[in-house]
């Protein structure tokens, strides 16, 4: 006859099923990790992508080939949804830095064609770029602004300068009322810092072309009528 089953043999029974339990959590674990660095790769790869369309159309606008750095923004936007496909089910991913530092870009890029074409800004919500990025996105296309401010002084002061500067003006009374914590904005204090350094400097550079304009302006009326005596 067979014996009771002893100690030795519930607790050795015990721990083939505890071993067993642990075994199919790991395999879920694994399966998951799998997915997600796959998932984290791809977007690291899309997100370089994405950066370099959001490069390329802010040069296109600087050169005012407004066709071309629209394509090449619609290629950035394109690629941004792909790379949110992928990271969308995992938060830590769609979160991480690399995910919204690509967004930023492309808020950079959509801003600085909207404003250089005389279009309103355009919205976080139709970029698909979450707060944060959107205004960190905004303190970066105001340095962008900037350039294009410059190019149009050395062709001589024009209101276009000025209204780029109204725009500027504009992003950084939205940026310095957002006095929140970094982890909730991104770091955005700095940037704001950044575009106040680059408003005033600015502001500076077209008040010196408009004095400028206007002494010339009084030289060449000066001359006309030392002239036309």
């Amino acid at each position: 006859m067979m014996g009771m089953p002893t100690a030795n043999d519930k607790t050795a029974t015990q721990h083939l099923a505890t071993n067993g339990d642990l075994a199919a959590i790991s395999e879920r674990i694994r399966a998951d990790f799998v997915a997600k660095t796959a998932a984290r790769d791809t977007a690291v790869t899309i997100s370089r992508e994405l950066i370099r369309y959001c490069s390329m159309s802010i040069r296109a606008s600087h050169r005012d080939e407004w066709d071309e750095a629209e394509r090449l923004v619609n290629e950035a936007v394109r690629v941004s949804r792909e790379m949110l496909t992928k990271v969308k089910p995992y938060p830590e991913l769609y979160f991480t830095g690399y995910t919204q530092d690509a967004m930023k870009e492309l808020c950079e890029a959509k801003i600085t064609l909207a404003i250089g074409q005389g279009k309103p800004f355009p919205v976080p919500e139709d970029i698909g770029a979450e707060y944060a990025a959107y205004l960190n996105g905004l303190a970066e296309a105001a340095g962008e602004l900037r350039r294009r401010a410059l190019d149009k002084i050395r062709s001589g002061h024009s209101h276009e300068s000025e209204y780029l500067l109204a725009a500027m003006d504009d992003i950084y009374d939205v940026l310095v009322t957002m006095d929140f914590p970094d982890a909730i904005t991104g770091g955005l204090r700095r940037n704001t810092d950044m575009v106040r350094g680059v408003l005033e400097r600015t502001r500076g550079d077209i008040t010196v072309s408009f004095r400028e304009a206007e002494l010339k302006a009084a030289v060449n009326e000066l001359r006309d009528q030392l002239q036309a005596r």
